[in-house]
């Protein structure tokens, strides 16, 4: 039996004027014209996600290609894993002698991380801002990164020029996911899986690591949970999901999770967290100079009609509970990527979450 295509299904008319409207909103989304759209959706079919998948894919192959090129005589200038990078890599998060002796006495028995929405699908300007990414890196030398918001070019260039981190992605080769980047010289990777969310629309899902640091076992998670106002349902189940991870695992084990939760506070207290877990900005006074990680007052990054200042990103933990097992408690929170790039623009339109974590 022959298959029915889309347009079987409608007059011609209607499908006249839903193409139009297609060509329209893809050209609206990537700033290009109606020729532009109307090549790309008519080689996916005529399916929105396929074709803006295609779209940045390609674009962003341009943009990095230009700039590892011109990597490759630079000036003189101040789970999927990759175990071994290539020869030719230029490694931008590899500590000075200085820092290493530094971090060697200062943060011998802490744990760091960054958390952030890297913004991913926004091209303009993305391999100065993939750059911005890696200097925060030598800043702060973290050894677990949760990142959202990634696509697979921009995963490549991290490969390239942050050798010194593990990378674990929870994406293939189509759309946006989350990843995790772990310093090789003070984080071991065990394994990892991908937890789905059965009704998410938005391809999100939640990506879990086990990992050792200093011998100590961890859990780390990361997530970009369903966004926008009108899903609030579907974000609340997912973070449910989180929190039941978070609960279920060994007693031995601390659990970590970072990321971009889309969370209103009124939809965290009718989930409500486990006994156990704690939201680390809470636990560490609810500072107001970190409050907000979504603020378009402050972030120029989105054109919007609207000031909007959220707490969407957020990290949780749960210390392991078994007798005799040391505690991880959080000491320090900031909030990374305030500065505005070369570009005028900001490495992302989220801030990022710097957090520092005592074991003892």
């Amino acid at each position: 039996m022959a298959s029915t295509s889309y347009s079987d299904k409608q007059p011609v008319s209607d499908v006249e004027k839903e193409r139009t409207h297609l060509c329209d909103e893809f050209a609206t989304i990537t700033g290009t014209d109606s020729a532009v759209a109307q090549c790309y959706l008519a080689e996916n079919d005529w399916e929105m996600q396929r074709a803006l998948n295609s779209f940045f894919e390609a674009d962003m192959e341009r943009v990095f290609a230009e700039d590892l090129e011109d990597d490759t005589n630079p000036t003189p200038k101040k789970q999927k894993t990759e175990e071994q990078p290539p020869a030719t890599c230029i490694d931008l998060t590899r500590d000075s002698p200085a820092s290493s002796c530094n971090s060697a006495k200062e943060d011998e028995k802490k744990l760091s991380l960054i958390s952030w929405n890297v913004d991913g699908l926004d091209t303009d300007n993305l391999g100065e801002r993939a750059r911005g990414l890696c200097s925060y890196l030598v800043l702060y030398t973290p050894d677990v990164v949760f990142l959202q918001e990634l696509i697979p070019p921009y995963v490549q260039y991290l490969k390239k020029r942050a050798v010194s981190y593990l990378i674990v992605e929870a994406g293939g080769d189509d759309g946006y996911f989350t990843g995790m980047m772990l310093r090789k010289s003070r984080v071991k990777f065990l394994e990892s899986e991908i937890v789905t969310y059965p009704t998410t629309q938005m391809m999100r899902n939640l990506l879990v690591a086990q990992v050792t640091f200093k011998g100590h076992k961890l859990c780390l998670m990361t997530s970009h949970l369903e966004s926008c106002k009108g899903h609030a349902e579907e974000r609340m189940k997912q973070l449910r999901v989180v929190m039941q991870r978070m609960k279920d695992a060994p007693d031995d084990v601390t659990v970590l999770f970072g990321g971009d939760t889309n969370l209103r506070d009124t939809e965290v207290v009718k989930v409500g967290l486990p006994s156990g877990v704690c939201d680390v900005w809470e636990k560490l006074g609810k500072q107001e100079h970190c409050r907000y990680t979504w603020d378009t007052k402050a972030n120029s990054n989105k054109t919007v009609p609207f000031v909007s200042r959220c707490r969407f990103d957020r990290v949780y933990l749960r210390p392991a509970t078994k007798e005799g097992v040391p505690q991880l408690a959080p000491d320090h929170m900031a909030l990374v990527g305030l500065e505005k790039l070369d570009c005028g623009r900001y490495t992302s339109d989220h801030w990022g979450i710097y957090c520092s974590f005592t074991v003892g």
